[in-house]
């Protein structure tokens, strides 16, 4: 990753307020959201408030998510140095970047060739070499690199798709915003051999997640 050089206290700033404040503690995560510089993954003009508590847009209907929600995302699947995570709906990298930071290798998956493409650049430029770029349809998630240890789904999905949860390690965690098109309810599972438990972290607003087990283009 390159050094946090720009924008710095932004940065800190948005960690304290938006995210520590907030409850998130894990010092390893906000070490990542303080590093990691968001304003490269969102275009101009928005840029100019990447640190704001808001997503925004990022082009072809898509957005990047709220700072403290990739927080508490990345949080809520336990992140360790030794893992592998999927995640479904690459964006423009943010979150890819920031896992990248927290574990060993990210498989993110994006079905517009136009947001893989810019995801692909900003990953580049923050040199976060252990994340795949995959195109394609992520309900079926990516069977060559599973079992993964945590999966993050950042596109709101009418169920968990059936793909994913088979994918999921032992002991591994699956965070999904689950709902219809207008609101859902944050999920994270658990899996223990057939069986996973459910908890459930409030209300969250995301795109539509297009698939074979999402929802109809």
């Amino acid at each position: 990753m390159t050094p946090p050089c720009q924008r710095s206290g932004e940065r800190r700033r948005m960690v304290d307020q938006q995210i520590e404040a907030r409850g998130i503690r894990d010092p390893f995560v906000l070490a990542a959201m303080r590093d990691v510089p968001r304003h490269l993954f969102v275009p101009q003009p928005y840029d100019r408030d990447a640190y704001a508590d808001a997503p925004l847009p990022i082009g072809n209907g898509q957005t990047i998510s709220q700072p403290y929600i990739v927080a508490l995302m990345t949080v809520l699947i336990r992140p360790a140095s030794t893992d592998t995570v999927l995640e479904i709906g690459a964006g423009s990298g943010y979150q890819a970047a920031i896992l990248s930071e927290l574990v060993r290798k990210v498989i993110t998956i994006e079905r517009i060739e136009e947001v893989a493409a810019l995801a692909r650049a900003n990953l580049a430029a923050v040199r976060a070499d252990n994340v795949e770029i995959i195109l394609g349809d992520g309900t079926l998630g990516y069977p060559p690199g599973a079992p993964y240890n945590g999966i993050i789904i950042t596109a709101a999905t009418p169920e968990i798709p059936g793909p994913l949860k088979e994918q999921l390690a032992e002991g591994g965690r699956l965070v999904a915003p689950v709902g219809d098109r207008i609101l859902q309810e944050l999920v994270a599972l658990e899996r223990h051999g057939v069986r996973f438990t459910e908890e459930h972290h409030g209300g969250v607003r995301f795109v539509p997640l297009i698939g074979r087990h999402g929802w109809e283009d």
